[in-house]
């Protein structure tokens, strides 16, 4: 019997009988310098499983100079396509002397037949491939079906409706009885809901009396979800909404509620806690003390394997939510109404994590008279910088006058930079493009964006000068096709991460899509017809999957581990097999959509 590992996928999708029969049926084989294993054409007998050395996979109608496509080392296997597809489409040659165990045909087809997982981690896309690096990530925690997988379904309360006419008194009444904090109230405007909090103020505050019909508290604005979305959808919803409750609709009717203290309840993790904390804190204190927590749930959501896409969503709720309430305790309410704060950056995309620089900025109403907005937007900032924001290396942030302006002045500043068209005004353009208001009047941005997208998508010079951006830093893989390795680490954000986010960015820009998130974007240009289904997909796990490894590389910083390393550099040689897999053929998608863009930019004549 061989002594092989098995514990990286595919092998972890066995169970421990089919690894004992790959243990005991597998060879081990010896190949030396520059022999071919595998010929082009060739029937695929073997899987081959590297022990030690390096296989190159070549593509003999190519010239030698691009015929490398691949490099694989200890750890990689190889051949399994060439028995399902009948012949090898490849040449895996021996690069130096190698030691590979053989999996036989019979037995890898065997396998195939009896573990369904197994036979689908070799037809599957990116996509479904990183879905195992989410899963291992929830080793020894909760489980992905135990919290990632769960559904409304699984949390809703029956619906408790009533009719529009029904009076306050009774309404109480039927709370009582029913124990609910909340009643949908049947009407022609359609169903809205009262809570026991409206039914206490109508009754207080407002003095209304006790016949009252609830149609005249209720609030028929609702947020929904389906019983089919996972429940942390949910609970990302409340949170962006500010609000404790939502709908469950089927087929346009409310079947169900979903109450925040259900879900909080459900998850039974006190990281999760964090956001019911922000909504409670009445102090500048209170709400530092609960910004503080959020690197805790940041840790708690990876080791229990939320997909990475998720948490951004709820990371971006929860600053949003931080940020309206700093706002709503420094700056006076009547102000709210004719100004407008946003992110920019990736705090605008929804896609930063961990909490980076500021990047914002300040809209105004064009008659607003506000004498001492410089020293409210510092003292925001300076607020901003307690609750675990630092400050912009850049200046881009409410403090400095440049990014504080009228309706009127930003469509200026959006002139003036297209007619620029330089390195700074294009960055401008991009950074304003990713905007997200997070506090006051949102109508502001709105036509400051429209602006920009009037004066910039049918403008194909600007487009192609825009798009060139994308192309700016290599991609790090060798002309061979492998992976680059240097000691230092490859620069994850340059080699993949811009590439996609500002390509992307672009296609939305020329689109008119006002979606900022870059997974919200690409599920827009499918829709518009500009991208296929399947290759969206796999930018989109490509950024995920480059996201999630530097997200790594700044937990370890924060734990005191890689000090001396920067958070931006992946190392190669410290990746499991499957991550180096997984991360060669990302970056061989960068590299496609880096084509792509040339293509349509026309950016080959650049």
């Amino acid at each position: 019997m061989v002594d092989v590992e098995l514990s990286q996928p595919p092998f972890s999708l066995l169970d421990e009988e089919g690894r004992e029969r790959i243990r005991s049926g597998v060879d081990l084989a010896y190949f030396d310098r520059d022999e071919i294993i595998l010929e082009t054409g060739q029937p695929g007998e073997f899987v081959f499983l590297i022990h030690k050395g390096e296989v190159a996979e070549l593509d003999p109608t190519l010239p030698a100079s691009s015929a490398r496509i691949g490099l694989y080392t200890a750890g990689d296997l190889f051949g399994a396509i060439s028995i399902l597809n009948g012949k090898s489409r490849y040449r895996f040659q021996a690069e130096q002397e190698t030691l590979c165990y053989l999996l036989p045909k019979a037995l890898f087809q065997q396998l195939c037949r009896k573990y369904p997982d197994f036979n689908d981690f070799f037809r599957q896309t990116l996509a479904h491939k990183a879905r195992l690096l989410t899963e291992k990530r929830a080793e020894g925690g909760v489980t992905m079906a135990g919290f990632m997988l769960a559904k409304v379904s699984e949390c809703m309360r029956a619906p408790l409706m009533v009719e529009a006419t029904t009076p306050i008194d009774q309404a109480v009444h039927t709370l009582n009885d029913s124990h609910a904090d909340s009643l949908l109230v049947k009407s022609q405007e359609g169903v809205g809901m009262v809570t026991k909090t409206d039914l206490l103020n109508a009754l207080v505050v407002k003095g209304l009396a006790q016949s009252t019909a609830v149609k005249d508290i209720a609030h028929f604005e609702l947020v929904s979800v389906t019983p089919q979305q996972y429940l942390f959808e949910a609970l990302v919803a409340m949170t962006r909404h500010k609000v404790a409750r939502v709908t469950v609709v089927e087929d346009k009717e409310v079947t169900g509620v979903v109450e925040l203290t259900d879900v909080l309840s459900y998850f039974s993790s006190r990281s999760y806690v964090i956001s019911l904390q922000v909504e409670q804190a009445d102090s500048l204190q209170a709400l530092t003390e609960a910004s503080r927590r959020t690197p805790e749930l940041v840790k708690a959501l990876m080791a229990q394997g939320v997909k990475l896409r998720f948490a951004m969503d709820l990371l971006a709720a929860l600053n949003g939510r931080i940020m309206n309430k700093a706002w709503g305790f420094l700056i006076d309410e009547r102000y709210h109404r004719d100004s407008c704060m946003m992110v920019m950056g990736s705090e605008g995309r929804g896609e930063q994590i961990l909490k980076t620089d500021q990047d914002n900025g300040l809209i105004l109403a064009d008659d607003l008279e506000w004498p001492d907005v410089g020293e409210q937007m510092q003292a925001l900032t300076d607020t901003l910088v307690e609750l675990g924001y630092p400050p912009c290396p850049g200046n881009i942030m409410v403090c400095n006058p440049e990014w504080v302006g009228t309706v009127t002045q930003w469509k200026h500043n959006i002139a003036h930079w297209v007619a620029a068209r330089d390195g700074e005004s294009l960055m401008k353009l991009a950074i304003l493009l990713d905007s997200h208001a997070v506090a006051g009047n949102a109508a502001l941005l709105e036509q400051v964006r429209d602006e920009l997208f009037e004066r910039c998508a049918r403008d194909e010079i600007l487009l192609s000068y825009f798009a060139r951006t994308a192309l700016r830093f290599s991609t790090p893989l060798t002309l061979f096709g492998s992976l680059k390795k240097p000691q230092h680490g490859i620069d994850i954000k340059k080699g993949g991460i811009f590439t996609i986010v500002h390509g992307v960015r672009t296609m939305a820009l020329e689109r008119r899509i006002k979606a900022t998130s870059t997974f919200e974007r690409l599920d827009a240009l499918v829709e518009d017809g500009r991208l296929k289904k399947r290759f969206a997909e796999d930018l989109g796990e490509a950024l995920a999957l480059f996201t999630e490894l530097r997200l790594r590389q700044q937990l370890a910083q924060m734990d005191g581990e890689a000090e001396d390393r920067q958070p931006d550099r992946v190392v190669v040689q410290e990746l499991s097999s499957l991550e180096r897999d997984l991360l060669r053929e990302a970056l061989h998608i960068v590299k496609d959509f880096k084509q792509r863009l040339t293509h349509r930019y026309h950016l080959e004549y650049s």
